[in-house]
Parts: C-alpha cells; sequence; structure tokens
C-alpha cells in the first residue's frame, strides 16, 4: 500500500502502464523505489487513474516463474482511492494493527 502520484500513462500491448512517483510507503511487503512502474492488465486503464491525480494504491509484485517479469501490478478491481490526508490517516492507523 503506497501513496503515488501519477506522472504519465501509456499503453503497452494490451496492458496500461503507469509512471508513478512513490510519496509514501504505508505497508510494503516488497520494496518500491522513488519511481515505479504500475502496470494495468487492461487498456481501458480500469481502475482509471489521471495523470497528475494522487491515489492510495494496493498493489502486489508480480514475478513470473522465469524471474524475467518482475513488476507491480494493480490489477483491474484492486484497490485505487483518491488521495486525501484522512485516507492516509486511516491507512497509517490500519497498517499498526495488521
Amino acid at each position: 500500500v503506497f501513496h503515488g502520484l501519477i506522472l504519465a500513462r501509456r499503453l503497452v500491448g494490451q496492458e496500461t502502464r503507469y509512471e508513478v512517483e512513490v510519496k509514501a510507503r504505508y505497508r510494503q511487503r516488497f520494496p518500491l523505489v522513488a519511481r515505479e512502474y504500475l502496470w494495468v492488465p487492461n487498456t481501458c486503464g480500469c481502475p482509471a487513474l489521471r495523470q497528475g491525480g494522487e491515489y492510495l494504491l494496493m498493489a502486489r509484485r508480480h514475478v513470473n516463474h522465469e524471474h524475467t517479469l518482475n513488476r507491480v501490478l494493480l490489477q483491474d478491481d484492486g484497490y485505487a482511492r483518491p488521495w486525501t490526508p484522512r485516507e492516509a490517516r486511516l491507512v497509517r492507523e490500519a497498517a499498526r494493527h495488521c
């Protein structure tokens, strides 16, 4: 779970790739760097993330069996909500208890 600023959106094949600036990490099971590519496995951009928008995102690390693909994946039914100070506070509180 992290707070990200959407910098760019690009269609790549049958997927959507967002370039994201990671602003804060709330709960992470895998390391994140300051800039990540966030992949969505469709071209409609669902969930729709607008360039310049800030979001709370719950994504997972996807690594294939051959370890040739390692990326951050946001499933089309994944958690992506506009960032607000209230949402950030709720996520921080939940992260302390989980």
